[in-house]
């Protein structure tokens, strides 16, 4: 039999409306997880804004809120999460040996990381860049002051390299004193032994205001030496869970863009007539869950649970908390900043 040209293009169009609807199929990790009843999530050992312990043993941070997110619009209860603490050197294997689901650990994406080590990148949740932090007895104003200084940097990071570069591209001649965990580097500088610390600013805004007797004493200088996009982390070849935590992140943006918060979800749903935030919330026809293998009002347990982006990133990190950053960079695109949303659509 001949099919005319006219009905193989309709046919061929046909199967490929089909193939572009039909719902996600369950990875190997998204099937572990439902499994299991929990997402493991790899977070850092202790970095006050980003993922911390308290002294109950709760977690909280804006890395944190990223597992909580997916957590409750995967399992639909943010609780139902497994935090395990990595240190810079470990993140990596406990990801690609399977010991966790996602690493939401403060680490920036770089083309190396990207092609060699079998994860993906998903979305940066925060726009940093690597800078010093000394002593203001110091008097040193500049990170080009810092010409054969010792520096304490944490090994198994791209500060460490960074670092390397910075004093050979300036002839300075720095001292690298170099440690594995986060804790020890830490009690290095504080203690003296190094003249500066260097990781990303946001992180020594941290150790600065959680670790020093008096974070007065303390300034990190202006100079950035890099660009660090930090974001969370999936084993690569699971596009169902990349997925997911794409979407979860980038809903979370898109939520803040349009004004859903915390405390208005349930009251924008009845009342907004904005399509946008329906299809955010489950609220009209359009179903953008059972593409990602969730149901209509994953988005909306995801922002009951953590709030905006902007909510999480006030809460944790912002000019009201103890870490004290600047939005910035951070602020959303129509406010100045680089957070530009993927159209949840």
């Amino acid at each position: 039999m001949t099919i005319k040209p006219n009905k193989l293009v309709a046919l061929m169009l046909a199967a490929l409306g089909a193939v572009l609807t039909v719902p996600a199929h369950a990875g190997k990790t998204l099937d572990a997880i439902k499994a299991r009843g929990q997402v493991v999530c790899g977070v850092n050992t202790g970095l006050a804004g980003f993922s911390a312990a308290d002294s109950t043993g709760k977690w909280s941070g804006l890395d944190v809120d990223v597992c909580r997110a997916v957590a409750a619009a995967l399992l639909s209860d943010a609780e139902k999460v497994k935090y395990v603490p990595l240190s810079a050197a470990q993140r990596f294997t406990a990801l690609q040996s399977g010991e966790i689901d996602l690493l939401a650990r403060n680490t920036t994406f770089t083309s190396t990381r990207d092609a060699s080590l079998g994860l993906s990148a998903t979305v940066v949740n925060y726009y940093d860049g690597q800078g010093f932090m000394v002593t203001v007895k110091s008097k040193i104003k500049s990170a080009k002051q810092l010409k054969g200084q010792t520096v304490c940097v944490q090994s198994g990071t791209t500060t460490e390299k960074n670092l390397a570069d910075f004093s050979k591209a300036n002839n300075l001649g720095i001292k690298p004193v170099v440690f594995e965990k986060l804790e020890a580097t830490n009690a290095a500088y504080f203690s003296g032994r190094c003249i500066a610390y260097t990781t990303d600013a946001s992180g020594l805004a941290s150790i600065r205001s959680k670790e020093a007797k008096d974070p007065k004493e303390h300034v990190v200088l202006p100079d950035l030496i890099s660009k660090e996009p930090l974001g969370p982390m999936v084993r690569r070849g699971d596009d169902e869970w990349f997925a997911i935590v794409k979407w979860v992140m980038y809903g979370l943006l898109e939520a803040e863009e349009y004004g859903v918060t915390q405390a208005n979800v349930d009251a924008m749903k009845g009342s907004s007539t904005d399509p946008v935030v329906q299809r955010l919330l489950g609220g009209g026809n359009e179903d953008t869950g059972k593409l990602l293998g969730l149901d209509k009002e994953w988005l909306a347990r995801a922002i009951k649970a953590t709030g905006n982006y902007g909510e999480s990133f006030d809460r944790n990190v912002g000019p009201k908390s103890a870490v004290n950053l600047p939005r910035g960079l951070n602020n959303l695109w129509n406010k100045g900043g680089l957070m530009y949303a993927y159209p949840v659509r």
